[in-house]
């Protein structure tokens, strides 16, 4: 590379390439959340749940420490972006989802909220925040990361959809659904999702 084309992407005369911003994150021992956050990521459901396997595996989610494969590592925000714009997504990966919340410093906040709201996710990504904000209150390993979490919980207040959606369940019949309503949490209330998803499902944060 050359001193001149250096000089332009220091000075944002010139984009960094994604395979350069991997190999500069890796040089550097800069965490994932450095990365730049790809929005417009579409694809069948049990593609995009092998993608959140392998992508979970390379952040270091305990969960799939046994798929860990050399590859391209992405930002800790699209793949929760992606996940919980994914309609059918397999109960360990939404389990996962509040790890990264939990696991990951460096947020950009307004970005994260922006790009949930552009795609009317504010209720599940609100859901996986306070999920997460529950886990670091029970467990003293996550304390560190409640500011933050506190405050993304507040940025999605005010965007709270009044509609009600499943999370992770697909299209569920009457009867599934009538299951769920009877199984919600009052965090799960709040959000206006149906699951059964609880903070004490989460292995890692008892």
């Amino acid at each position: 590379m050359t001193q001149a084309y250096l000089s332009f992407m220091e000075s944002g005369n010139r984009p960094v390439p994604l395979r350069l911003t991997q190999r500069l994150a890796r040089l550097l021992d800069l965490p994932p959340t450095v990365l730049p956050v790809m929005t417009s990521r579409s694809s069948g459901r049990r593609q995009m749940n092998e993608w959140l396997v392998e992508q979970l595996a390379r952040l270091g989610y305990p969960g799939f420490a046994y798929r860990s494969r050399p590859g391209v590592v992405r930002n800790p925000a699209e793949v929760l972006l992606a996940a919980v714009a994914c309609d059918e997504l397999e109960p360990r990966l939404v389990e996962a989802l509040p790890w990264l919340l939990l696991h990951y410093e460096g947020f950009d906040l307004e970005r994260l909220v922006a790009d949930a709201k552009a795609q009317d996710l504010q209720n599940r990504l609100g859901f996986t925040v306070a999920l997460a904000r529950q886990a670091a209150e029970s467990e003293p390993a996550f304390a560190g990361r409640l500011p933050d979490l506190r405050r993304l919980e507040a940025l999605l207040e005010p965007s709270r959809l009044a509609r009600e959606e499943p999370y992770g369940q697909g299209h569920p019949n009457e009867r599934l659904r009538q299951w769920l309503k009877g199984k919600q949490s009052e965090t799960a209330k709040h959000w206006n999702l149906l699951t059964d998803l609880r903070v004490e499902h989460l292995a890692y944060a008892r």
